[in-house]
């Protein structure tokens, strides 16, 4: 079963999306920053705020970056070093236990990304899941510490192959049977080109591979239209950037969700989850007495005396089906009866009009 539970939360089939907004740099290095976003998250709509934790010399290396050309990606944008937007957006360790009791003040949870082992084991006491971002499909290493914590983890997928997934999939499900997984896109340009590179179909390629674990979609393309398409997948987690101000500087607030556009993408997710429904084909209860308006029945096409002999040409096929009525599809049935009762131009045919020659 695709169920997971995150502190007092079941996650899977049959449960609400659970949306994670993701603040990472957004709170551009101010604690009060990041302590209204925590609220401001809350009122639109999120189940929690999760942050990341870093440490510059920790997750990235200044000299590589400078010696590497032509290969950055969205970070060619950045007017400062890769290593100083690292460095300004790091969260000291000191700032998570007010992050959490926000969290907890404003009635969702507190998540944050680890990117070392320092990290990792700094959250254990504080978060009620793990999130390893995607750069870690090329760590299964720090992957598997911290799958061994024994709480949920969420894993992304961006910018890997399938076999990576796989083998890191394996290898985590044998420490821990709590998994959310996700598809993920790693390019943060917000380009509407982006769209055409978000293959959530991979979402049931990972359905039928990993049958017991819960999917999710970890996604920085704008609007809704990758979250209901993956919800409507299967999809029961879905994490995006936050901010309260798309035109701020900084690396995350350009392709972030305000707190308007996030209100707005889960109030149509859960206009999608209700009309998703039931696999169960039937008569839906607000449409039953459309059984009677817009379905056919028998009818006579002509005045019909008693003993007649039923044939073609004295049947109508017309609205309404009044209750009790002969069905459409039983024409064939009819056919060649005797009719026991006279029955007016129009009137419906019943069974216990008629009977077999």
């Amino acid at each position: 079963m695709d169920e997971i539970t995150i502190a007092d939360r079941k996650i899977g089939e049959g449960h609400p999306a659970y949306f994670i907004a993701d603040i990472g740099a957004n709170h551009d290095g101010q604690l009060e920053r990041a302590r209204n976003l925590i609220h401001l998250a809350a009122e639109a709509g999120a189940d929690a705020a999760k942050f990341q934790n870093f440490q510059a010399p920790k997750i990235v290396s200044d000299y590589g970056f400078k010696h590497l050309e032509g290969k950055q990606s969205h970070q060619d944008a950045w007017k400062k070093s890769v290593f100083e937007v690292y460095q300004d957006a790091s969260i000291p360790f000191d700032w998570t236990p007010i992050l959490k009791e926000e969290c907890d003040k404003a009635g969702i949870h507190y998540f944050s990304s680890p990117y070392d082992y320092e990290s990792t084991d700094m959250l254990e006491s504080y978060v009620p899941a793990y999130k390893a971002g995607s750069g870690l499909m090329s760590w299964p290493e720090l992957l598997i510490y911290m799958a061994r914590k024994e709480v949920p983890i969420l894993v992304s997928t961006g910018a890997c192959e399938l076999g990576e997934v796989v083998d890191n999939m394996r290898a985590i499900l044998e420490v821990n049977d709590q998994v959310v997984l996700f598809q993920c896109n790693t390019n943060y340009t917000g380009s509407d080109e982006n769209f055409d590179h978000i293959h959530l179909k991979v979402l049931k390629t990972y359905r039928q591979l990993f049958p017991d674990v819960v999917l999710g979609l970890s996604d920085h393309t704008a609007g809704h239209a990758t979250v209901l398409g993956a919800v409507a997948i299967g999809a029961r987690v879905i994490e995006k950037h936050f901010t309260d101000d798309t035109t701020r500087e900084g690396p995350d607030h350009p392709f972030a969700m305000d707190p308007h556009t996030w209100s707005d993408m889960v109030a149509r997710t859960r206009e999608l989850e209700r009309a998703m429904g039931s696999p169960l084909k039937q008569v839906a209860e607000n449409e039953k007495e459309t059984v009677y308006v817009q379905r056919r029945c028998l009818r006579a096409a002509r005045d019909i005396r008693t003993g007649e002999v039923l044939t073609r040409e004295m049947i109508d096929v017309l609205r309404p089906a009044a209750p009790g009525a002969i069905q459409a599809r039983d024409l064939e049935r009819v056919l060649g009866t005797k009719i026991v009762v006279d029955i007016p131009m129009g009137e419906a045919l019943m069974w216990t009009m008629l009977v077999s020659e």
